[in-house]
């Protein structure tokens, strides 16, 4: 083979093999089990959409980071010699690209509800898993090409929704077998403090900063603070909100005395208090913490925002959402609010990878090989493996009639735990040689007590 023509995949690609197809796959049905048994009901949008849908949706940054695609045909007629010169890239893909691929589901989600409108029942509770396309520079676990796993409910302001979610994430993360901390905050908590130390346009800087405590302590934040230009006072004012530990409760007690004066900080407090006692009521199995750190998708989060940390593996947000009052209002449909959740299938593959929590079933293929001896033998062995598929067992026979220790080679690899043997004596006797491929042991049985002894084996 030319070296020179060797193929390769586009950067920040990822081919997955049929090992970990099996592990995303088990990923996958946890969620989707856990989103139906509350409700939820699939949908999938296609991955080009119109340039109209995508642009302007995810500001500045996100235009540039869409893949753009090429209009077919002769693109280049109705672009004279002048507009060429000017080698204006942003310009020119205006004209020449009428389609991008979607750069996450929730764009799409909101053009989907528009159009649909008519016939959805609200509140629509809808689940989606597709890949999305992002021209990022690909770094480790940051690729162009990625899954999202999303889950919304719109239509609906009612908080009992946010609680539901949190069920979901720690249905889900029970299931994985995953130790977790569920993270909850509320953009109108956030909202309130920026208003009592009047800094209401600096909110975000001031969560940026917050957010370093861990790596740069108080005196850093602090620091950070002033280099954004807050005033001494507000950054006074912003002390004990900075340095806020204890219960959920005392958290909340903190918070009610410095937002007393704030009518859209105290709706903050009694959405959360809200969430949490109706979550305490249930007991969750994973831990969750009002952190006010927690400021994800500011420009875009009205109410609760909620973010998944898992606590056996350094690695960053697993889960993540909130609640958003304008949903479709970019397509031109105001006041739809809706609250989501979105799962990150990548991420959790590497934290249940490291944790090694994939259960043996998921991974396991073929249960049981039939060893072909030749074109006599085979015609007993194909009706039997038909039988043996009917029970649910998962059956190969193998396809050509190679030397032993080949098709027994190829169980190993393939670690197939049972073989089946129908030669010369066994065609005689109406029997087969069943080998148990772990302990190496084989005995001489009927069809109907292989039948038996395999599924009895995977029970």
């Amino acid at each position: 083979m030319n070296m020179a023509n060797k193929p390769s995949i586009a950067k920040g690609t990822r081919d997955f093999s049929p090992i970990e197809m099996a592990k995303r796959n088990y990923i996958f049905d946890v969620i989707r089990n856990a989103y139906t048994l509350h409700g939820f009901q699939q949908i999938e949008t296609p991955a080009i959409e119109t340039l109209q849908t995508l642009m302007g949706k995810y500001g500045e940054e996100g235009d540039k980071l869409l893949f753009k695609i090429l209009n077919s045909g002769d693109y280049l007629s109705k672009i004279d010699d002048s507009e060429l010169a000017k080698r204006d890239p942003l310009h020119l893909a205006a004209k020449i690209c009428e389609k991008g691929l979607r750069y996450d589901l929730t764009v799409p989600f909101a053009r989907y509800v528009v159009m649909h409108r008519e016939e959805l029942q609200l509140p629509f509770k809808r689940y989606q898993v597709q890949p999305v396309w992002r021209a990022d520079r690909p770094q480790k676990g940051r690729y162009r090409e990625f899954y999202q796993f999303d889950g919304d409910i719109v239509g609906s302001d009612s908080l009992l929704n946010e609680v539901e979610l949190m069920l979901i994430v720690d249905d889900v993360f029970s299931r994985f077998n995953v130790r977790v901390q569920i993270k909850i905050n509320n953009r109108k908590i956030l909202s309130g403090i920026a208003e009592v130390i009047g800094e209401a346009e600096n909110i975000v800087d001031i969560t940026v900063a917050i957010d370093k405590l861990d790596k740069i302590g108080l005196d850093g934040v602090n620091a950070e603070l002033e280099r954004n230009g807050l005033s001494k006072e507000s950054i006074e004012k912003l002390q004990p909100i900075i340095s806020l530990t204890g219960t959920n409760e005392e958290k909340l007690q903190v918070i009610s005395e410095v937002l007393k004066d704030s009518e859209i900080g105290i709706k903050g407090i009694e959405e959360t208090k809200y969430i949490l006692s109706r979550l305490e009521s249930v007991g969750l199995k994973n831990e969750i913490q009002l952190d006010l750190t927690l400021a994800r998708g500011l420009n875009y989060y009205t109410g609760a925002i909620f973010e998944v940390k898992a606590l056996d593996v350094q690695i960053g947000s697993i889960t993540g959402g909130g609640r958003y009052d304008n949903l479709t209002g970019i397509f031109g449909m105001p006041g739809l609010s809706g609250v989501g959740i979105s799962f990150g299938v990548d991420r959790i593959y590497d934290v249940l990878s490291a944790l090694n929590a994939y259960p043996q079933e998921t991974t396991s293929g073929t249960q049981l090989l039939f060893i072909n001896l030749g074109e006599t033998e085979i015609g007993q062995c194909i009706p039997i493996a038909r039988k043996c598929r009917e029970a649910g067992i998962r059956t190969e026979i193998y396809p050509d009639s190679a030397k032993m220790k080949k098709q027994m080679s190829y169980a190993n690899s393939k670690q197939i735990p049972f073989v089946a043997i129908i030669g010369e004596n066994e065609m005689a006797q109406g029997k087969l040689t069943l080998k148990n491929m772990t302990s190496g042991e084989q005995e001489l049985i009927t069809p109907q007590a292989l039948l038996e002894e395999v599924l009895d084996a995977f029970k």
